[in-house]
């Protein structure tokens, strides 16, 4: 290793400290430049996902796709690691909207901390850098469509031009299932969504086409059908400007919910996932639509035996969150004195978001994300040995999920269908302001 290498981790310490937005930059920019000069470039997944709807890779693996609420920097460089043992590029590093708001991580230091882990790690390649749910409120597009969707515009715009390449538009959101005909259902979802696209169409950097995907059922909402995603898909193509590049992946709802249900005994509510309308529908999106298949959410509460059957039902894609947030707050390395406090801050901050008939246990675990925020300094400044001791029971859960999903041997697939360059970013008029609220993580 290096002493550039070695000199990333101050240079990220410095980053996530940083309170001054220009300051920040700065030392994003510093990143961004020393990993486009190792062979390290921010990519979409775009191309090689059409080139699985088109039917020339295999369809026996599933991309996961980790949202980093917490320790960013040393999980990214986890996932690397694990990547590097088995030779596999096919793993996507995201966070949505909602969580760049409570975790305090704008796009411009969210990319930078997972390029510095990239260099850390002496990787060379793609690195893949997704904005999940980036989510429409439907109470706000019912007041004012235009002005909720320019909010998302804003933030679209940040994230392009800080190097997120692929972006997952949620405006399922808006589905009214109270229509009794499907089309009519999906009409404010497809419209909505079709309009995002054309905006990313327009301000994508040259070169670049970003990977998009859509959602045609809400997480913990009713399970999506065939008919389902033939309405969305038909009247979002519809909507498509002429000659423009569509969707590569469709989110659908299975049975899942974000985060898991936590019981009152404190154990975890078992999932009834559908792998048979995974299955149907991934092959739907690829036959007929030609994108890479199916998207699933809400996967990282499952249990262990359920990320085996992904890849056998051709999923396309898996997004995977709160077992990586609980599995930092439950390790025995993370001290104790730091989790007291922090849970006394919830007690005191978030007391209004605790439910009628939730224990005080199933309150801390479905609020406790809305502390890494706040906490965000607290716990990048513990000790380099108490975060690798944290890191690495992480780790192997990482190996352990690349095995199940498998995505082994896939460097010289992914590097065949990805186009690796320094772009240069449009500056497009401004748009509204962002609102980082909501939910939709997993």
């Amino acid at each position: 290793m290096g002493r550039i290498e070695a000199n990333m981790d101050n240079l990220v310490i410095d980053l996530v400290m940083a309170d001054d937005a220009s300051q920040k930059k700065a030392i994003a920019d510093k990143i961004k430049g020393i990993a486009y000069k190792k062979g390290i470039f921010p990519a979409s997944i775009n191309e090689f996902y059409l080139a699985r709807g088109r039917g020339e890779t295999a369809n026996d693996f599933t991309v996961p796709a980790m949202n980093l609420r917490v320790l960013t920097y040393d999980l990214a460089r986890a996932i690397i690691r694990a990547a590097k043992k088995i030779n596999s590029a096919c793993f996507i590093f995201e966070i949505a909207k909602s969580e760049m708001g409570y975790t305090n991580q704008p796009p411009v230091e969210y990319v930078a901390v997972i390029l510095a882990a990239a260099i850390r790690e002496e990787w060379a390649g793609p690195i893949f850098i997704q904005g999940d749910h980036f989510q429409v409120n439907a109470k706000n597009y019912k007041q004012d469509p235009e002005k909720e969707l320019d909010g998302i515009k804003t933030l679209i715009l940040q994230a392009m031009e800080a190097g997120f390449y692929n972006i997952d538009i949620d405006s399922s959101t808006v589905v009214d299932l109270e229509k009794k005909d499907i089309k009519e259902q999906q009409k404010s979802n497809y419209e909505a969504c079709a309009k995002l696209t054309n905006f990313i169409r327009q301000y994508q950097p040259k070169g670049i086409q970003v990977s998009v995907g859509g959602e045609i059922g809400e997480v913990g909402e009713k399970n999506s059908t065939v008919e389902d995603l033939e309405a969305f898909m038909t009247g979002f193509n519809s909507k498509l400007r002429k000659g423009r590049v569509g969707m590569s992946k469709v989110s659908v709802q299975t049975g899942t919910s974000h985060g898991g249900v936590m019981l009152s005994d404190g154990t975890m509510a078992k999932v009834k996932l559908d792998f048979e309308t995974l299955r149907v529908l991934s092959e739907e999106a690829r036959d007929k639509y030609g994108m890479a298949g199916a998207v699933q959410h809400g996967a990282s509460t499952l249990p262990a035996d359920a990320f085996g059957k992904f890849p056998e039902v051709g999923t396309a894609e898996v997004h995977l969150a709160t077992e990586f947030q609980n599995m930092v707050y439950e390790s025995k390395h993370f001290p104790k004195d730091l989790k007291d406090k922090i849970y006394e801050w919830i007690n005191k901050n978030l007391a209004s978001e605790h439910k009628s008939g939730q224990t005080d246990e199933q309150f801390i675990y479905s609020a406790r994300k809305k502390a890494l925020g706040p906490f965000k300094k607290d716990i990048m400044g513990l000790s380099q040995l108490t975060r690798d001791a944290i890191t690495k029971d992480i780790e192997a859960r990482f190996d352990f999920l690349f095995e199940k999903l498998n995505v082994k041997n896939t460097q010289d697939l992914v590097l065949k269908h990805t186009i690796l360059k320094r772009v240069i970013h449009r500056k497009p008029k401004a748009h509204g302001a962002v609102d980082m609220s909501g939910e939709g993580a997993d």
